[in-house]
């Protein structure tokens, strides 16, 4: 593992003696745990739930609630993992620093690449989706200029202070959580028949069509694969969790709540929409709370879920462009990115009126822009590669957050006990139980036809990635080597 440069250290030190003094890192402090709070709850809730939802139903059936079940299980022991790591060695860097620590330096260097890349590649989808909805509010305005206004108003809001970028989350979130809490209670009512003009549902729709299982333990399986990835993004909590003026406590606070809360969300959805409709009426592409919202009688309940998707997406745009540039900036600070994103606003000053890693969010976006011009220019080719080579990255992430948590867990009990105010549960055993069930999603990713070329695609940008990580540690080392003859 090598040391982190003194004068511009991402983290805090890591427990034990072979850790070096490193100054606090000049990042902002400016969110409060209010923002880190609704930024966990609001940060996985995006499209995925609103409209991707509708094909893991179409291949699940009612048993979607049991997919979603084991892949929210996956995720919360995969975010309470990093939630440990990070409560004990708050990073902007996150699971990067972590790794690094745990794993080494190539580890770190992967791990962080493989994000950014990941995060602005999937911004370029979300800007061009906002787009397509807000012209078809606006035809007099072409996507291309929505997708340019969005990007400049969110640049602008994270290149001055990280306040205003809690606060657009805080209340994107705010609208999200809002609208699912109100549609479960909607739906409630129309399964009791408590809404006017509705009859009790019962437990039909659940037992129905084929019954709770349609197409068996193999539909399951498949809804797994569907649903798994709409719970990327809870990830930026630990990375926002820097930014506050009490990570450890922060962090561990958000964790907690974020998790049961979110699975809370998923999972009553998904039972509310299966029981009120029958399966068999949803259909991929298609929102299943339209269906629902349409079938108990909300007026106008396709633009209000646009309304909902749109914030969604603007929301999940403006937390890509927060999580790429501070991994960009954790990344230049260790010396695995140049050093000129390193400078910040206000002289480094930790108030919350500086301290904005400026060069790194315009890093970010300027390749957002690319993203976004390959996306309108060669959907089908250019950018879909692209995306297929980040589709499965996600998986590849969490492997290695649980793997760090192996290695950094035992190394905490033994030189930092008292660092561990947040413990994943049944160590190590779940942690394995985590680890195979990742792995476990790939192999069954392989199997499947439409998945296979993401894992294939993710797999060889992770394979360069890591050549390159490699390529550059035996660089040095030779380097070190010829030096000290």
């Amino acid at each position: 593992m090598h040391e982190v440069p003194p004068p511009t250290s991402t983290s805090t030190p890591a427990p034990g003696p072979s850790s070096s003094a490193v100054p606090a890192e000049p990042l902002s402090h400016g969110l409060k745990q209010r923002h880190l709070t609704m930024l966990g709850l609001g940060g996985v809730i995006g499209a995925g739930l609103f409209v991707g939802s509708g094909a893991g139903i179409a291949v699940a059936g009612p048993a979607i609630v049991v997919s979603y079940l084991i892949a929210g299980a996956l995720a919360m022991l995969v975010m309470r993992m990093l939630g440990e790591m990070s409560a004990a060695m708050p990073a902007s860097g996150s699971f990067s620093v972590h790794a690094e620590r745990a794993l080494g330096r190539w580890a770190g260097f992967s791990v962080g690449w493989l994000y950014w890349f990941l995060l602005v590649v999937v911004l370029a989808v979300e800007a061009t989706a906002a787009a397509q909805i807000a012209h078809g509010w606006v035809p007099g305005i072409e996507p291309w200029a929505w997708v340019l206004l969005f990007m400049v108003v969110f640049t602008a809001a994270n290149l001055t202070a990280v306040k205003n970028f809690g606060e657009f989350e805080f209340w994107f979130a705010s609208l999200k959580v809002g609208a699912i809490v109100v549609f479960l209670v909607l739906g409630l009512l129309a399964v009791f028949g408590w809404l006017p003009d509705t009859d009790p549902v019962g437990m039909t729709n659940l037992t129905g069509q084929g019954g709770f299982l349609p197409n068996g333990w193999g539909g399951v399986v498949s809804g797994v694969l569907t649903v798994v990835f709409a719970f990327g993004g809870l990830e930026v909590v630990t990375i926002a969790a820097a930014e506050t003026d009490d990570p450890a406590r922060a962090v561990g606070r958000a964790v907690r709540s974020a998790v049961v809360r979110i699975l809370f969300f998923y999972v009553g959805s998904m039972l509310v929409i299966v029981t009120v409709l029958p399966w068999t009426a949803q259909q991929a592409g298609l929102s299943p709370y339209v269906k629902v919202l349409d079938a108990i009688g909300v007026p106008s309940a396709g633009q209000i879920m646009n309304i909902v998707v749109f914030v969604a997406l603007l929301s999940a745009l403006n937390a890509n462009l927060y999580g790429s540039s501070r991994m960009i900036f954790s990344l230049a600070e260790r010396g695995e990115a140049p050093r000129g994103l390193l400078k910040v606003s206000g002289g480094g000053s930790r108030e919350s009126t500086g301290g904005v890693p400026r060069r790194a969010v315009l890093a970010s976006v300027a390749f957002g822009f690319v993203s976004v011009l390959l996306n309108l220019l060669w959907p089908d080719t250019v950018f879909l590669y692209m995306l297929n080579s980040v589709g499965a990255v996600l998986l590849f992430v969490w492997a290695l957050i649980a793997a760090s948590q192996l290695r950094l867990r035992a190394r905490l009990e033994q030189e930092a006990p008292e660092a561990l105010s947040l413990r994943m549960w049944c160590f190590p055993y779940l942690t394995w139980v985590t680890l195979a069930g990742l792995f476990g999603v790939l192999l069954l990713m392989l199997t499947d036809e439409a998945a296979r070329p993401q894992v294939l695609w993710s797999a060889g940008a992770t394979a360069l990635v890591l050549l390159v990580a490699v390529g550059r540690q035996w660089r040095e080392r030779r380097g070190s080597a010829v030096a000290d003859r």
